[in-house]
């Protein structure tokens, strides 16, 4: 394809080309991971770039100039983006054209992420809008293609950088980044992509598998032309060169559910050969296609695991086993680059990094992830917590727009084996009135029961911090950094009743009324918070965290003290510490914000293995 360069005047300044054919797209990073075809287009780089601030353009032929050229995916805040601009801007314009793929059948325009309100033309004819900030959305553009050889596409994005009735994570509203909240992320941050298929296509496919009874199950479901009859889908499964099922089945009404039977390995020995775990990521691969008549309509691949994650008394289990969560809290920012990942291998180094530090798994918080990052999480063995970014207002309008992402999101990831569980609310953000009013309990009770319905497979914390009402996990966050504090306040002297009916970590009380602790396990999942941030530090006034230490040497004695003391606590079936990184005026990583250790990673292991000489079948 043909990719134009714009100066900002809007005047053009070079042509270069840089299409990929379907060879070269084969060693490309796909952008969606678990439903990869061959024919595809990546649309990252130069787009010409505009504000409008006062909104007056409702349509592209309304824009009279292009006044930037923006390096897509990185949001316009962003330096990667070669603007770097986070004053309030609550509209902005993208264009782009590309050189029309050869060949029949379809052409569908993917985004991977476009915050928070997108409208789309191809060729100057509106296509369609999508609300939502953290999720993707697919346009069939075949309709709108001509015969000039070119295509063009243009997007508005509309993010009001003041709007708290809408789901926004850590994104501040006020002009500078302040407390714990960070610079905005406007416009399109996940890769844009084009895809050629067929006129009749595999458009959903969903994983899960059951340990119990040694099955997989998959949905799929048919896209574009939908044939009344004679169209089969052949699934193939492998391990490496084990073929573990090679079927067939008939497509009937547009969508099939099957489940799998594997053949059942015998003995535990040969059983957790097959099983995903932290410990051995083994993943199964999929080859998927689809037939008609003996014509092959859609090709795709894909993979999924055996592993089943449930909640057992007071623990959390894996593959029916014990398992103590050692959480890392993940922001997961970038100096330069925002929310959007400088690359994959940034991506693949943040799990390598979490996972030679000692943690099983990480709490992605306020964020919802690039597809990229869970595919690492499942390829090298990394539990996660995904947790949808919090409105901080309640109103209806707030309550449709989460419900609505929240669903697109839980469609989007369920199928990655790392994900063990979600997060639909943090410490009553946007419900804060939760213990007066009816209407926000229900509102976080609906979520809860909202989400086991989307996805009964994996435990679900209605509200992480405080005032829980119904959750599969009672999760608790406190930032007491004194160890012996902690374990008068959770160790073995405490009675339980006192602490679910007295304790008030961050003043707020840990079950509200008529929902008490039902024996659920109990986790920290947030404590720590030491900042590093010595005198002599540029900015070192601003920096913030939960405590602050002077020096390298004080702050590893203080992570080392705490995380002998949290592994020792019985009560706790697993922790989150925070954070991952120091992350703009949070200086309280364990990394620097480029992922350089504090101290040595060895050290942070140790401690973060550490046991306190406290032992039991689900830790050692």
């Amino acid at each position: 394809m043909k990719l134009v360069n714009f100066d900002n005047s809007g005047v053009e300044i070079s042509v270069k080309s840089d299409y990929q054919n379907a060879d070269d797209c084969k060693k490309l990073i796909h952008p969606r991971p678990q439903l990869q075809r061959s024919h595809w287009q990546s649309l990252n780089g130069l787009w010409k770039f505009a504000y409008d601030d006062e909104g007056k353009c409702i349509q592209p032929s309304e824009l009279k100039q292009w006044t930037h050229v923006i390096k897509v995916p990185y949001a316009p805040e962003s330096i990667k983006s070669g603007i770097g601009d986070q004053n309030f801007h609550p509209n902005c314009w993208y264009e782009r054209e590309f050189a029309t793929p050869e060949g029949d059948g379809r052409l569908l325009l993917h985004f991977g992420a476009v915050d928070y309100r997108a409208r789309v033309w191809v060729n100057d004819q509106y296509i369609a809008e999508h609300e939502g900030g953290h999720t993707n959305f697919s346009l069939d553009i075949t309709h709108v293609l001509n015969d000039s050889g070119t295509t063009k596409v243009t997007v508005w994005a509309q993010d009001d950088p003041q709007d708290l009735a809408k789901p926004r994570g850590k994104q501040d509203w006020q002009l500078k980044p302040h407390s714990i909240w960070y610079p905005r992320t406007s416009g399109i941050w996940q890769t844009v992509w084009l895809e050629q298929v067929g006129k009749t296509y595999l458009g959903h496919l969903c994983w899960n598998s059951d340990f119990e009874r040694w099955e997989v199950s998959v949905e799929a479901a048919l896209a574009g032309d939908l044939p009344t009859h004679g169209v089969q889908i052949k699934m193939k499964l492998s391990i490496g060169d084990k073929v573990l099922a090679n079927d067939t089945y008939e497509v009937l009404n547009g969508e099939i559910n099957r489940r799998i039977a594997l053949g059942d390995p015998g003995i535990d020995d040969f059983r957790n050969e097959l099983l995903w775990s932290p410990e051995k990521p083994t993943l199964i691969d999929a080859e998927i296609q689809l037939w008609s008549n003996g014509q092959l309509l859609d090709e795709v691949k894909s993979y999924t695991a055996m592993r089943t994650v449930s909640i057992q008394r007071d623990r959390f289990m894996l593959n029916g086993r014990p398992y103590y969560l050692r959480l890392v809290l993940d922001q997961g920012y970038w100096p330069d680059t925002l929310m959007t990942p400088p690359s994959d291998e940034a991506l693949r180094r943040d799990v390598e990094l979490i996972k030679a530090m000692g943690f099983n798994g990480v709490r992605k918080h306020q964020k919802i992830e690039d597809p990229r990052f869970l595919y690492w999480a499942d390829v090298l063995g990394l539990l996660v917590w995904e947790e949808m970014p919090s409105a901080y207002r309640f109103t209806r309008t707030a309550v449709e727009r989460m419900t609505q992402e929240w669903t697109e999101v839980i469609k989007r990831d369920s199928s990655h084996p790392c994900i063990v569980a979600w997060v639909p609310f943090n410490e009553s953000w946007g419900v804060p009135n939760l213990t007066e009013t009816a209407a926000h309990r229900n509102y976080v009770l609906a979520m809860y029961h909202l989400t086991k319905t989307l996805d009964p497979t994996r435990p679900v914390i209605g509200n992480d911090g405080w005032e829980s009402t119904d959750t599969d996990i009672l999760a608790i966050h406190d930032y007491d950094t004194k160890p012996q504090q902690l374990l008068r306040r959770y160790g073995p002297e405490m009675k339980l009743s006192d602490m679910l009916n007295h304790k008030r970590p961050g003043g707020r009380i840990l079950t509200l009324d008529n929902y008490p602790h039902q024996g659920q396990p109990i986790m920290l999942t947030e404590f720590g918070g030491i900042a590093y941030a010595p005198d002599d530090e540029p900015n070192a006034d601003k920096a913030w965290g939960y405590e602050r230490c002077w020096s390298i040497s004080e702050l590893e004695m203080k992570y080392t003290a705490l995380l002998e003391t949290i592994n020792n606590i019985e009560l706790f079936s697993g922790f989150c510490y925070t954070q991952f990184t120091d992350t703009f005026q949070e200086a309280n990583g364990l990394l620097y914000s480029d992922r350089t250790p504090k101290f040595p990673i060895e050290v942070i292991r140790a401690a973060t293995l550490s046991d306190g000489g406290f032992c039991t079948p689900s830790r050692c």
